[in-house]
């Protein structure tokens, strides 16, 4: 058996394997941020079984990894060392772990993703947010949708940029003349700038969506800053203009997470049709979570990244088609915000 760790750096992966006995037979590995696909075949190529292992502050690797016949684990903070001021445990480390004690370490699925064997934490802490985020959209500081009265509709996408994937859904959004909003992660943007350029050129949104797709409670204060602001630095490098939202991570938070983005100003963006599209339902079904759920002024999580997106790709054009077909004009979150806001 050989475990392998996954840690992330400002700069892209690094890849640390041991052996049965606790040893590292080879050399790290680093990768670039948007070589997702090469870190998957080294490990595929390793020969034998192997338990991958990330940490609850990379959400960006697991479901593509699981899509292509990998064995994925999640270490939490309790059984791992203190992180680095920015990044996280070192991979090697996180392979130890999992060899010191395989039943210490959480083996992801993937209809549960990052999140598996947490869900009920999750949800507790959502629900304990509740006031503090029923304030935050009280002083236009946080949106789930716009304004109901008015035919307009946002379509968000999460994670990118990634290639095929963002490319293929500019593509398919061009050659319909609407618009759209990209939540970016930082270590995909600063990767893949020219697709945040086209996104601008395009007219879409962008949105901050943190730099490694971490689960917010885990962070220290600190951490969190660092996480936007490297991300809010790279977008605006890239296209120029800085991110008008932040999106959380799985929508994650608690009402010290959150007393900490309105320290920082940030402003919101949550969702209210959730296609799932990350757990791979097929198009079909992509399609009809999107038309059976949608409102006027819905803002729709779809993902461009993280993983598989084919099927989000193919969905697209029925999912335009049949909101166009009953009249909805799509715009970005900011305009949706503004407007709710206006209303208010």
């Amino acid at each position: 058996m050989l475990y392998a760790g996954i840690g992330w750096t400002a700069a892209g992966f690094e890849v640390a394997v041991v052996d049965g006995n606790g040893r590292g037979d080879r050399p790290a590995v680093r990768f670039a941020a948007d070589r997702s696909k090469e870190i998957a075949s080294y490990l595929k190529g390793l020969g034998g079984p192997v338990t991958t292992v990330v940490d609850s502050t990379n959400g960006m690797l697991d479901g593509g990894f699981m899509a292509a016949g990998l064995d994925m684990y999640r270490a939490d903070p309790a059984i791992l060392p203190r992180r680095p001021d920015f990044g996280s445990v070192p991979a090697a480390e996180l392979a130890r772990a999992a060899w010191r004690d395989p039943a210490s370490v959480v083996r992801l699925v993937i209809e549960s993703g990052s999140l598996t064997g947490r869900l009920d934490e999750h949800r507790a802490a959502m629900a304990s947010s509740d006031e503090a985020l029923a304030a935050m959209t009280a002083a236009g500081r946080s949106v789930a949708h716009g304004d109901r009265s008015r035919q307009q509709i946002a379509l968000t996408f999460d994670d990118g940029p990634h290639p095929p994937y963002t490319g293929r859904i500019l593509d398919v959004l061009e050659s319909y003349g609407v618009c759209a909003t990209f939540f970016c992660v930082g270590l995909n943007a600063g990767a893949r700038g020219e697709d945040v350029q086209r996104m601008v050129e395009q007219g879409h949104g962008l949105g901050n969506h943190t730099w490694s797709h971490p689960y917010l409670p885990d962070l220290s204060t600190t951490e969190l800053a660092d996480q936007l602001t490297r991300t809010g630095d790279v977008i605006e490098a890239a296209a120029g203009t800085a991110p008008a939202f932040f999106r959380p991570p799985y929508g994650s938070r608690t009402p010290a997470v959150l007393r900490s983005l309105a320290n920082l100003g940030t402003r919101i963006a949550l969702w209210d049709v959730d296609t799932e599209d990350w757990a791979m339902p097929g198009p079909d079904v992509i399609a009809h979570t999107v038309l059976s759920q949608a409102r006027p002024g819905s803002i729709v999580l779809m993902h461009d990244g993280g993983g598989d997106r084919s099927q989000t790709v193919a969905a697209l054009p029925a999912v335009i088609e049949g909101l166009l077909a009953r009249g909805l004009e799509f715009v970005r979150v900011e305009d949706l915000a503004t407007l709710a806001t206006e209303t208010r």
